[in-house]
């Protein structure tokens, strides 16, 4: 975060929570309860969009008008833990024969026949 940000949030900003990643939302005080509010998070680490859980973005983006419960978020039985976008990281899918992998590319079938011109 820059030096301009760290300024206002200290000077105009409410602290309203943190995430399970470190996240920390706020709120502007001079907008508090007024019909448009001004919110925004300060990341933990690396700036990265896709860090924002799912109940966190509803709130900055005003879809919910109270921010979530401290603590972990209420899931249901059938969803997956919260990650976010690993793309670009050491964490990222590579399928089996990726070449970053360092593995070759299993043999096709016998029904793949290459195209070739006329």
């Amino acid at each position: 975060m820059s030096f301009g940000t760290r300024v206002f949030t200290m000077l105009h900003g409410e602290q309203v929570g943190t995430d399970e990643f470190g996240n920390r939302y706020y709120i502007d005080r001079r907008t508090k309860g007024k019909k448009r509010e001004r919110r925004w998070v300060l990341y933990k680490g690396t700036p990265e969009a896709s860090k924002v859980p799912p109940e966190w973005h509803a709130w900055l983006h005003s879809n919910a008008a109270q921010p979530p419960k401290l603590g972990p978020a209420d899931r249901k039985a059938w969803q997956k833990p919260y990650l976010p976008n690993l793309s670009g990281t050491e964490h990222a899918y590579m399928p089996p024969g990726h070449t970053l992998m360092g593995s070759q590319r299993p043999k096709t079938g016998g029904d793949y026949e290459p195209w070739t011109p006329a």
